[in-house]
């Protein structure tokens, strides 16, 4: 063998060579492409499922504020119009009182008012003495009252009435003035028990206090229709 066929021997080997690292160099090449990106593709889905729950997170914590605001607004305006509603209640109940002056200004029929209040107050105390409170203004329509109305309860229950005694030395507050925060009777007597035990008010403001209770449930019908009634 000549030197010119061992040099093309020796080429012939290194071309083989320089193929097969060629070829395993491209072949790393692909592998190592394919773990970049399978890797890249990992991370990557990684990133989208942090940001997915990252934004459902912050989406969940608007919808928590949402419902709470919603909550407040709802509450704040429920008040509003339950004070709305009171007002106009109070505003009735104001409007009761300012009439209510006006009953003992008529001698004859507030005396006739005073006589029922006492037989009523009689009946329900069903005691056999009782003292008589009044306004130091009522005095002596209550003086004149006091036996027609003894005679008036023996006449409507058939039994003996109890025996009156008129205090004149303690008497309910006076009439209502202009303020607002002096304590002030409308009119009425308050009946107590000779022992002093018990006590039976029915003055006009308590009768009033009593109306307002017992026919609040109405009212708030005829006011603010008929879902009104379940409300307080």
């Amino acid at each position: 063998m000549n030197e010119a066929e061992v040099e093309r021997q020796i080429e012939q080997m290194v071309r083989f060579i320089k193929q097969e690292a060629d070829e395993k160099a491209t072949e790393i090449k692909v592998s190592a492409e394919e773990e970049f990106n399978l890797e890249k593709l990992q991370l990557l889905e990684q990133e989208k499922a942090k940001i997915r729950k990252e934004y459902e997170r912050k989406e969940g914590q608007v919808e928590v504020k949402k419902k709470i605001e919603y909550s407040k607004q709802l509450n704040e305006m429920r008040l509003k119009v339950l004070t709305a509603k009171e007002a106009a209640v109070q505003e009735i109940i104001s409007e009761a009182k300012l009439r209510l002056r006006d009953v003992s200004k008529n001698p004859t029929s507030y005396k006739k008012l005073l006589q029922d209040l006492l037989v009523q107050a009689m009946r329900k105390l069903s005691e056999k003495t009782a003292t008589v409170s009044c306004r130091q203004v009522d005095l002596l329509l209550v003086k004149e009252v006091l036996e027609p109305a003894r005679k008036a309860y023996t006449a409507m229950f058939g039994a003996e009435a109890p025996a009156l005694s008129l205090d004149q030395t303690n008497f309910l507050p006076p009439p209502p003035a202009d303020e607002d925060d002096v304590e002030a009777c409308c009119g009425g007597i308050v009946l107590t028990s000779g022992d002093g035990r018990i006590k039976c008010s029915n003055t006009l403001d308590d009768r009033l206090k009593i109306a307002y209770q017992a026919n609040l449930p109405t009212v708030r019908a005829k006011l603010f229709g008929v879902m009104a009634k379940g409300q307080h």
